[in-house]
Parts: structure tokens; C-alpha cells; sequence
């Protein structure tokens, strides 16, 4: 019946004798993506019994009685708060269950640049669950994460994802994973140039760093000499993108229903990728290479009787290169990422973001640590300005670190282009304000945009201010 009994069956860490509480929460797990209906199961000798009527559990040679769970099951998080450690123990792993939910509210200064965009304030909601089980004495696990936001305004932005449904097994030096993830690399501020893996959610948010789940078969073994990691991804996911009535894109809009591929797979194409991971001294250096659709689109402009009309995306086949490393060296820490990318556009271009972060620790005789940020950001594709928008520009930031019982953040930075004065502010705060809540603000600003810059022109009155109240639960 589920995945989930036939992996428990398997494992020679299950207890046969295990507390009952813990088969129901196993199940509320899977029960929503399958047909509830009784069914008897083969576990190896072993019986379980779900039957419609009289609620007759037969596991082994033991028989407990309960009531029938009806097809909601209730609560997960009232499950789980029944079952307790000693129940997970016994079973020979262990299903934990975390998540948030958070109510945000966004008002932007102005109206946006399209008429669909006449409005100042905008609300939304969003819930992201995480369960988790391990068993094999935690050489194995399952994570389940799925994704779901309601917007006011964005038809695009209501949006369900599955950020992972990733089974990993540890034997050893190797490690193995397969479903459905989410990997990240990547060491500077202002942005992650090698950071591939995964297609950006753009409609979560501008700066890049939401991500879809990607499909993948990822397969780790671990050297004196660093880790070697090879990810086969089976299947391209577009990027998201802002719908007619959404803030923060393109004026006019990028057009979702009209997707162009390089390669006659389209989003069949398998992608690969290879990454070696080492510590040479203070330096923690990676170095990848990347074979398959890009991430990052082309963007074609249609034009009807004279006018533009809309933006439609190229998704090319590229290879690229990249070294990303990171050093601490006292207070500092020293950044750097680079790539080199070919079959993309007109010809093989590189890009760099090179910097530091300088920490003052302990200032003004408090627990708080004061941290300066410098970065460059570089690219030579510099009449590309829709796929490039940082070409030539420095970053400069502040992270405030409280280090108090309320966990208090901050983080301020502007990106300034050193060849036409456009910058672009953003600040990020946030704060714990009892068990299990917290307040974020976030707040992002464009000034001096040209119309040499498409980008920043189209999004200059879309300067906004953002506070979410998360819950953890």
C-alpha cells in the first residue's frame, strides 16, 4: 500500500513488537498520496491488517485493538506530540516532524509600472512541512518537504512544489541519494554564480536564493583526498516567474506557456554534473563541472506591429566549470566564485564574485558581532543586460549578530554598478519574539535605474517593505 511499510518491512532494525502509536504516524505520511481502503500487506511473515470494519490491527503474534483512524487521521502534529521517544526507539529508528507556516505582508511605495500592477499592499500565506525517518541505526532516511503559498495578488505565485522527497543510504565512504532535492553551493553574499543544481523560484523571491526540488541520483564517496560527488539529473524544471498581476518582473511579462529548448528532449533532457570538495590548509575549495539545460534563460523579446509584446525563454545546453573557496583567517573571511560557460548565447563567457567579510566580535563590550562585507562582482558578457545585470559592480554590506536569547539579525547591503550608478539596496532583520515564533523584516529599494538596464528600469517602482510572522512548529 505505501513505500513507507514496504521500506519498514525491509529494514532488520524493526522492532515486530514496537508500540502501535508509531504505525499510524508512519502512515498519516503517505496516506494522502495513495487510495485509502483496507488492504492486507506481506511484511515478510509478519501481517498487517487494516480493516474497514472493528479497527483490528494484527502485527506478528501480537493483536492490539484500536479505533479506526478515518481517512484524515487527524492531526500529524497531534500524532506525534501521542508517540514518545521510547516508541521511536523501540522501532529501531525514528520519525520526527518539523515544518513553519508564516503570514507575510508586503507594501510596495508606489504602483508598479503595468496597469495590472495598481495596487500597494499585497498578503500571503505559506506552509512548508518537513517529516523525517531514519532507521538502519541512521544509515538510512527518508525527508519529505513539500511546499505551498496562497498570494493575494500573483496567480503565479500560488504555487505547490515538492522541495524534497529524498531517500539517502550511508554505507561506508559512499553515500546515496535518489528522489527528489535540493543542493547548494556557494560562499559569497550578493550572489551564487555556482549554484546550479537547482532551478531558482523567482516568484518566492528576487535575490535568487529559493529553489525548486530537482529529480536527481546523487552518489558521494568520501577520500583523504576530498569528496568526489556525481548527480545525474533526470528532468529540467523551468523557472518560475511573476504572473501579470505580480510585482518585481518584466514589463511586459515573461510568457510561461511559451518555453523554448535548445535540445529536442526539452525538459527530458538529463543533465550530469561532477563536484570534488577539499580542504587545502585555511582554504575550502570546490571545484564542478555541469553538463545539460541551463538554469538561467535566455529571454527573446516578441515584437507585433512595432511592439513588444512579451518575453519568451531559451533554455540552452551548456557546459560549465566553476571553483568556488572560502578561507578564515582570523577575523576575516575570504570569498571567491568563478565559472566558465559554454553553448550559451553568442559564445563561452566567465564570470567572478571575489571578496570578504571582516568581523568585529564582541563590540561595545556586548556578545554582538559586527561583520563588513566587500564584494566584486564581475561578468564579460556586458551587452547582455537581461541575462547580465552585474557586470561591472561592488557590494558593499553590514551583518549585525546579537547573540542573544531572541536570536536578533541583520543584514544591510547595496550593489552599486560602476558603470552607470544604478544601485539597488536590500535589508533583511529578524527576531525571535516567543517559543516557536518569529518576526523578519526585508526591505529592497532601486535607485537610478537606466533604460540601458531593462531589468532595473522595469522594476524601479517596486521598491518594497516585507514583514513575515513565521511559526515552528
Amino acid at each position: 500500500m505505501s513505500l513507507f511499510c514496504y521500506i519498514l518491512s525491509k529494514s532488520n532494525k524493526l522492532d515486530t513488537h514496537m508500540d502501535i502509536k508509531v504505525l499510524p504516524i508512519i502512515l498519516s505520511i503517505m496516506l494522502p498520496f495513495s487510495l485509502y481502503a483496507a488492504d492486507t500487506l506481506d511484511l515478510d511473515n509478519d501481517t498487517l491488517e487494516i480493516l474497514d470494519d472493528g479497527g483490528v490491527m494484527e502485527f506478528g503474534d501480537d493483536t492490539h485493538t484500536m479505533e479506526l483512524l478515518d481517512e484524515s487521521l487527524g492531526s500529524v502534529e497531534e500524532l506525534l506530540s501521542d508517540a514518545t521517544d521510547d516508541d521511536f526507539n523501540e522501532a529501531g529508528g525514528g520519525l520526527s516532524f518539523e515544518g513553519k507556516a508564516a503570514l507575510e505582508f508586503t507594501r510596495f511605495y508606489q504602483t508598479g509600472l503595468s496597469p495590472d500592477q495598481d495596487y500597494h499592499n499585497n498578503s500571503s500565506f505559506l506552509i512548508e512541512p518537513t517529516w523525517r525517518y531514519e532507521w538502519d541505526d541512521g544509515l538510512q532516511s527518508v525527508v519529505f518537504t513539500p511546499f505551498a503559498r496562497v498570494d493575494e495578488q500573483d496567480g503565479n505565485r500560488t504555487h505547490v512544489d515538492i522541495r524534497e522527497l529524498l531517500w539517502t543510504k550511508t554505507a561506508g565512504d559512499w553515500t546515496v541519494r535518489a528522489g527528489i532535492g535540493k543542493v547548494f553551493w556557494g560562499v559569497t553574499e550578493s550572489q551564487h554564480l555556482v549554484n546550479i543544481i537547482n532551478q531558482t523560484d523567482l516568484i518566492e523571491n528576487t535575490d535568487g536564493e529559493e529553489k525548486l526540488g530537482q529529480q536527481m541520483l546523487n552518489v558521494a564517496y568520501a577520500t583523504d583526498y576530498g569528496s568526489v560527488e556525481l548527480f545525474v539529473l533526470p528532468g529540467f524544471r523551468e523557472r518560475t516567474f511573476p504572473g501579470t498581476d505580480g510585482r518585481l518582473r518584466l514589463v511586459p511579462k515573461v510568457a510561461d506557456d511559451h518555453v523554448i529548448y535548445e535540445s529536442g528532449a526539452k525538459a527530458k533532457h538529463v543533465d550530469v554534473a561532477l563536484r570534488w570538495a577539499y580542504t587545502l590548509g585555511a582554504w575550502d575549495v570546490g571545484l564542478a563541472h555541469f553538463h545539460g539545460t541551463t538554469r538561467d534563460p535566455q529571454y527573446v523579446p516578441v515584437i507585433v506591429g512595432g511592439q513588444l509584446v512579451e518575453f519568451r525563454t531559451l533554455y540552452e545546453i551548456i557546459d560549465q566549470t566553476s571553483i568556488d573557496a572560502q578561507a578564515v583567517k582570523g577575523d576575516w573571511l575570504w570569498k571567491f566564485e568563478g565559472i566558465t560557460r559554454g553553448g550559451q548565447g553568442s559564445g563561452r563567457f566567465e564570470a567572478a564574485t571575489v571578496g570578504f567579510e571582516y568581523t568585529l566580535g564582541g563590540i561595545f563590550e556586548t556578545g554582538s558581532d559586527l561583520g563588513f562585507l566587500a564584494e566584486y562582482l564581475y561578468d564579460n558578457r556586458r551587452s547582455s543586460e537581461l541575462t547580465t545585470p552585474f557586470d561591472n559592480d561592488v557590494y558593499l554590506g553590514m551583518r549585525l549578530g546579537m547573540n542573544d536569547a531572541q536570536s536578533t539579525e541583520l543584514l544591510a547591503g547595496v550593489i552599486i554598478d560602476r558603470s552607470n550608478s544604478e544601485w539597488a539596496y536590500n535589508v533583511e532583520a529578524s527576531r525571535r519574539i516567543a517559543e516557536g515564533w518569529k518576526v523578519n523584516l526585508e526591505a529592497r529599494g532601486f535607485s537610478n535605474n537606466s533604460r540601458k538596464s531593462l531589468i532595473a528600469y522595469t522594476v524601479r517602482r517596486d521598491d518594497y517593505i516585507k514583514l513575515e510572522l513565521e511559526r515552528f512548529f
